[in-house]
Order: C-alpha cells, then structure tokens, then sequence
C-alpha cells in the first residue's frame, strides 16, 4: 500500500520527490514524509505530515528546504504498525538524526531487534518495524564502514519483507534494498531515481531495472549494483518505460475514475493488436513454454477475481478444461498434478496472491498490469495486460484488460491444443476484435444515463446487481463498484436465488441492476417478482427500452463485458451524487501489500 520515492541528481531533491509521491497517492496512505541532504550536511532535513500530500506540500514550502540538497527520500504510509500520527510517519531517523530510511513491508522480528537496540542504548520515538533499520545503519555506520556496507549489514538481521531507501548525513547517497516487495530504479541525464512502483517515475526516465530479492543498489554520482551475496554485478536487465507522462495525469476529466473509464476502448485496442495475432495459430498459448495443461486454477481477490470468473469460463467452454476459482486469501494448499495456477493481480503485489503462489508447487502464469512486479518475477510466465497506469483506486480498465488477455489466452490454448473447431475460434477472435468499438459505444450511451439516474436514487440504502450464467461476474462486480465509491451496500444475486432469501430484503424503491445473459425468460420472471415487491428494476441490456441499452447481441464465452462500462459510471455518478471522492474512497488503497 505504501509508497516510496528516491534520487540522486544535482539539486532539489524537493522537485522529483513530492510530484513522484504525488503519482503514488492512488496506492492509498494516512501520513507523507520526504527527507533531503548532501554531500558534506551535518544532519539531514525531514519533513512528515499525516493527511494529504497537499499538507506535507505547504510543510516543505513553509520550511524551505535549501536548493542545493539533491539527495532525497520520500514516502507515503498506510498505518500498520502504530497509529497514524506524525511521529510514526516516514521516513524515520536514528537516535541522532543522521540516518534516515523509509520502508514498504513488514519485519516480522522488529520487537526482537528493537528489544536489543534498546538494551544497548539506543532510543525509538515510533511505534513502528521501521525504525529498527535506522538504528541497525547507525550502529554499521560507527564501525567506520560505508553507507551501503551498513545497510547489508542491516538487513541481514532483518526478517520478513521490505524496501528500503537509505540516506545519511555527509554521504549525498541513496541506498536501496529489497526483499519481496519491489523497487524500480532509472537513470537520466539529471541523476539516478527509484521508486517502488514504475509510475512515480513515469517521465522522469526512459527505462527502469527492477531489483531482485536480497539486491542493495547505491545511488551516488554512479550507480552500484550488488547481489544477495554482497558481489557487485551489472545493473538488472532493463525495461522501456512505454507509459507517457500524461498517462498520470488527470487532465480535462472530473476525476481519474472518469479518466480511465474512457480509456478502456483505447486500451482495449492497444491489448489485442498485440495479441490477437497469436490466438488463431495458437502462438500467444505456445510461446509461454508451458508444460501441458490438464486442469486450470485461478487465484485472485476484489476484481481481479470477478475478471478471472469470466475468463476461466471461456477456459471451460472453449478450451474444455477444467477451472477453478480460488479467493487468494483463502487458498489452502498446491492443486493437484497438471494443474496451471494462473495469478491475477492488477499491480502484482497482492500479498495474498502472492503469499498463494508460494504454496503451489505447479506452474504459474501472471496476468497482471505490471510487468516489473514481485508476482512476474515469481511466476513462470507473464501477460502483460498492457491497460496503463491506473490511479483510480476502484479497478476499470485494469478489469477490462485482464478479462481480455485471459480470453485471449483461452482461445489461443484452444488453438494450441485443437480443443476447438478452427471456425469457432475465428468467430470468437472476431467477436474480440469488435470490442474497443463496442466498448466505447457503452461508454458514450451509459455516461449520460448514469450522470441522470443517479440523482433520482442516490436515497437508496441499498442495491441489488443479478443477472446469470455469463453474467454473473460483472453483476459481483458492478456490486462491488458500488461499494466501495459509494459507501453503499450492494450484493450480487443469481436470478434463480432471489426466491431463496434475498428476495425478502426488496421493498419500495430498492434499486436491482439487471445484466442481460443468456436465456431472457429466467431473467423476466426474476425482474418481474422483484418489480412486484417494489423494486426499482435498471436493466442493462441489448433492447432499445433497456435503461442501458449498451450491448451487442449474441452470447460470448467471456460473457456482456460492455455491461461493466454502465456499472462503472453508474457507481461514479452515485459516488459524486453522495459528495464522495471517487478516487480516493475511504479504508481503501490500490495495492494491498498485507496480508
């Protein structure tokens, strides 16, 4: 959930740090902190406010931080250990504030450290792991050894997950660490740069190295690559940076919910340009070098769960395998021989998916929209979904994309494995390739709609999403949308169920989302008992007299993708009807590191 920021160029630190913090908000934070030095300072300067970056902006323009400190760290920090406060907020120091570090991760033996770091004199202000690493850097430091020997020694007492960015008095260094959490670094003609996630530094350089488990990088005028053992080896392999600056930026729209919204044509056509050519041959399938596959898991959570339902049923129909869907926090243990896990995380850093994968013993495919992430480097092969930086913090395009690239990746195994006649396959990849087009009709019709509605029922307490067969992830997912932006309950209900509990929570005006889905009659008559209860039924359809009239004809595997589109400016406008942020809703962040 945290985020971290890091540089070492010529001078004002402050420039890089705080817009770099400020494309990081998405990830979710209650506190901000940034500290700035240079080559010869006594003490390093740290800023730390709780709240809003905007706070810690007006500190740092009241405290004046000097121009000629280039070396900087920066972090904003979801509470997890200690309260959210400003004395718990990053970065932290040692006990003479001249080590400074800022930390994503947990160290599972901090009491144990602190407990002996207190026994030999050293004094905490915080409740929180970090601080443990400031005074271990301390004590290195005293032994006369440099900033980065001190850090390797540091986090080799260390156990658990971290990243870590290190600075200290007189050095005008930056040291990074890592260990199942990530960090990226790149270098440009104004200095070297890290940040814990690819979009802090979007525009700032061209290409990024993602450290390894047990790396320690040095940023000082050259850069300094060490490995697990201590041996400096070349810089990581390096990756082209393909987002644009303006890719992070809000732009024209209301908000970056709305922004990204109208993105998913784009990224839509973006995806399969790549990779639709490698469908009907099989290639897509074949050039991931998996072992045959003889039953299919997928393990997710929130929306990449509901986009994994909907791809593993065109694994199901077309490819004819088998297909499981596992919630990651509850995945228990290796699925049988055969078996391919395939993982689906939007940022590639969900600790429970990732704590998941540990326990397989099988292969493992990553669909994710972050090729540099810790999942992509666990699994043995990666599909980037290739959606662009998403800073809302409710999923749209990310859902979208990954609901693509695993029905691409369906068809292609189909392909690879003549599990499927050719033409059925064709017809599919045809039906594929309409939908930017199809996509950005529901988006153009479902705007206004929503914007109208939602004033006429932001007063419900609560909210009904049912639908069947195909179309039940999009109906969990409209319902989680709402959710989380709106503050309001909602659940998903297959039709046929309705009769079997639920039913008895509709009364006068109680708003159900219809989404149209295979055969219409079941869909009716549970329309029409909860109509008669006195439910407000919003149909999201193919008929001209649907409150949404937004999708094609015709059933596909994948299921009325184009419905997810009305759901998702039906949640926004709502949202912005209640006077809610729908960036930034409330207990929520982007990227939940924490199990």
């Amino acid at each position: 959930m945290c985020g971290i920021v890091a540089c070492r160029r010529g001078d004002r630190a402050q420039d890089f740090l705080l817009p770099a913090l400020r494309r990081l908000e998405y990830r979710g934070y209650d506190s901000a902190g940034v500290t700035v030095t240079s080559p010869g300072r006594a003490t390093p300067l740290t800023v730390r406010s709780v709240g809003r970056l905007c706070a810690l902006t007006s500190r740092v323009m009241d405290d004046g931080l000097p121009d000629d400190c280039g070396t900087g760290i920066g972090h904003t920090r979801w509470a997890t250990h200690g309260r959210v406060s400003e004395e718990n907020a990053h970065p932290h120091v040692d006990c003479a504030g001249s080590v400074a570090v800022v930390h994503n991760g947990i160290i599972d033996n901090a009491d144990e450290l602190r407990a002996r770091l207190e026994r030999r004199g050293h004094a905490f202000r915080s409740q929180v792991d970090t601080e443990v690493v400031a005074h271990l850097v301390e004590e290195g430091l005293s032994r006369g050894v440099r900033l980065v020997d001190a850090v390797q020694a540091a986090v080799a007492d260390l156990r658990g997950t971290w990243a870590l960015a290190v600075t200290g008095a007189g050095t005008g260094t930056v040291v990074l660490a890592c260990r199942r959490s990530p960090l990226v670094v790149g270098s440009s003609d104004d200095g070297h740069f890290a940040a814990s996630d690819v979009a802090a530094l979007v525009g700032t350089v061209a290409h990024v190295h993602a450290m390894e488990d047990g790396d320690v990088v040095e940023l000082d005028d050259t850069m300094h690559w060490y490995d697990a053992t201590g041996a400096e080896i070349p810089a990581r392999a390096a990756v082209t940076v393909d987002w644009a600056a303006e890719d992070a930026e809000m732009g024209v729209f209301q908000d970056f919910m709305e922004k990204e919204i109208s993105e998913q044509p784009a990224a839509a056509a973006r995806l399969l340009n790549r990779v639709l050519p490698g469908v009907d041959g099989g290639a897509l399938w074949s050039d991931l070098a998996l072992p045959e596959v003889r039953a299919v898991e997928f393990v997710a959570c929130g929306s990449s769960l509901y986009a994994s339902a909907a791809a593993a049923r065109v694994f199901r129909t077309v490819s004819g395998l088998p297909t499981s869907l596992v919630t990651a926090s509850e995945h228990e243990a290796s699925p049988p021989p055969g078996t391919l896990t395939v993982a689906v995380s939007q940022s590639g850093e969900t600790a429970d998916v990732l704590s998941a994968v540990d326990a397989v013993d099988g292969p493992v495919l990553a669909i994710t929209n972050n090729p540099y992430s810790t999942l992509s480097r666990q699994a043995d092969a990666v599909v980037d979904c290739s959606a662009g930086p998403e800073i809302g913090v409710a999923a749209t395009k990310t859902f979208t994309a990954q609901v693509l690239t695993g029905s691409a990746l369906a068809l292609a195994h189909a392909a690879a494995t003549r599990s499927a006649p050719v033409a059925e396959i064709r017809r599919h990849v045809a039906a594929l390739r309409a939908m930017p087009d199809r996509l950005e009709h529901a988006h153009l019709t479902a705007f206004p709609i929503a914007d109208a509605l939602a004033g006429e029922i932001a007063a419900a307490a609560g909210w009904f999403f049912v639908s069947r067969g195909a179309g039940l992830p999009y109906a969990a997912e409209g319902a989680l949308k709402l959710k989380e932006i709106t503050y309001r309950w909602a659940d998903a209900i297959a039709a046929g169920e309705l009769k079997h509990g639920p039913i008895a929570l509709i009364e006068e005006g109680t708003p159900v989302v219809v989404i149209e889905s295979g055969a219409p009659a079941r869909l009716a008559s549970a329309a029409a008992e909860m109509s008669a209860r006195g439910g407000r039924i919003i149909r999201i359809g193919s008929r001209p007299d649907s409150a949404f009239p937004v999708l094609a004809t015709g059933d596909h595997p994948w299921g009325p993708l184009e419905s997810v589109v009305a759901l998702q400016h039906l949640a926004r406008s709502l949202a912005i009807a209640l006077g809610r942020d729908a960036d930034k809703p409330r207990n929520l962040a982007k990227s939940v590191t924490v199990l």
